[in-house]
């Protein structure tokens, strides 16, 4: 078996807001084995200043696996463990390597085009006119979950655009999900959470900062307002610490990005934790290209969650790959009339 990787920056269409900054581009890499007849391509979607493998020896991890490849997909995965986003790019090529097609990962329902995912349509940080431009837009495409990311802008502003959405909108006709990835401190986000809890919000993400524990168990336990753990996820690496961080702040919630918790087998982990405490999830895209969104796609299916998914990310970047996944009425769906057009 022989395997190789290669660095692909995708392009955003236009610079997207996030509390950390704007983002233009986004690094992923990809690896590719073949056992002769077959191959096989995974995504190892790294997050830079996020991913808990954005280290300086991430290539020459890269390189070691492909070095090692014949050690297969088990041994690998548990040698990876602190690199969690070449953990899911092994399983996927792996997975890839023996389907039927390379990108047929999890045949289902899903991939045979008979049902599809619902998802929430993400509102990206941004001035109060073009956060209200793409409100709009989502409402019009048939979204009836949206998420906003928070945390950018005034906080007044942000509670301007979300009464302005419940003015016209009830709970019952959009679901609002908030994702203020860390961007509240814990002094007043009890204080921030009880206004947000007014306007009928489905849920907050991460409203302080990961690893401040205490901090988060007790605003879980006071919250008006449910909390979805996300970042607070990242970087525990054994199944012992995720239990006993679900254990120890129950959280309403918990959103797992397969390219920052270890790809699918992390997250199995994480959802037989949650599962434990009766804790609710979804299933997060982290930017990936096409080639790992449909993969977690796929995987998400299979899952058989009832919650609207976050997998709505593939229409950011101008030079992503054409692939099967189209959405449609606020929901993703594999078209298998349509046929991946890959170049990498």
């Amino acid at each position: 078996m022989t395997a190789s990787y290669k660095k692909y920056i995708l392009k955003f269409k236009r610079p997207s807001g996030t509390s950390r900054g704007v983002l233009t581009e986004k690094e992923t890499w990809f690896l590719k084995i073949s056992d002769g007849n077959n191959f096989g391509i995974g995504e190892c979607g790294i997050l830079r200043s996020l991913s808990y493998d954005d280290r300086p020896d991430y290539e020459e991890k890269l390189k070691w696996v492909c070095n090692n490849i014949n050690m297969g997909a088990e041994m690998l995965w548990e040698e990876l463990r602190e690199f969690p986003s070449i953990q899911f790019g092994v399983e996927m090529a792996f997975k890839s390597l023996k389907a039927e097609t390379p990108f047929l990962l999890f045949p289902s329902e899903f991939t045979s085009g008979k049902k599809a995912i619902p998802i929430n349509g993400l509102i990206w940080m941004g001035d109060k006119q073009f956060m209200k431009e793409q409100i709009s837009e989502k409402i019009e495409q048939g979204f009836n979950c949206i998420k906003l990311k928070i945390g950018a802008i005034d906080f007044e502003t942000e509670l301007d655009l979300l009464k302005a959405i419940r003015s016209n909108f009830s709970e019952d006709e959009i679901e609002l999900r908030v994702d203020a990835n860390g961007a509240f401190s814990p002094q007043d986000a009890l204080k921030k959470l009880d206004l947000l809890s007014r306007l009928k919000l489905h849920s907050i993400e991460q409203p302080i900062r990961q690893g401040q524990i205490e901090e988060m168990t007790i605003l879980c336990k006071k919250t008006p307002l449910p909390i979805a753990l996300d970042e607070e996820l990242i970087g525990l690496t054994n199944v012992t610490e995720k239990e006993n961080l679900i254990q120890t702040i129950a959280p309403q919630y918990a959103i797992f990005k397969p390219s920052l918790i270890g790809g699918f087998k992390g997250t199995n982990e994480w959802i037989k934790a949650c599962d434990k405490k009766g804790v609710k999830w979804w299933i997060t895209s982290a930017l990936e290209s096409n080639i790992g969104l449909n993969a977690i796609s796929q995987f998400t299916f299979t899952l058989d969650s009832d919650l609207p998914q976050g997998l709505g990310t593939g229409s950011l970047y101008t030079n992503n790959f054409e692939s099967p996944l189209e959405v449609k009425n606020g929901q993703i769906q594999y078209n298998p009339a349509r046929e991946w057009e890959i170049k990498i």
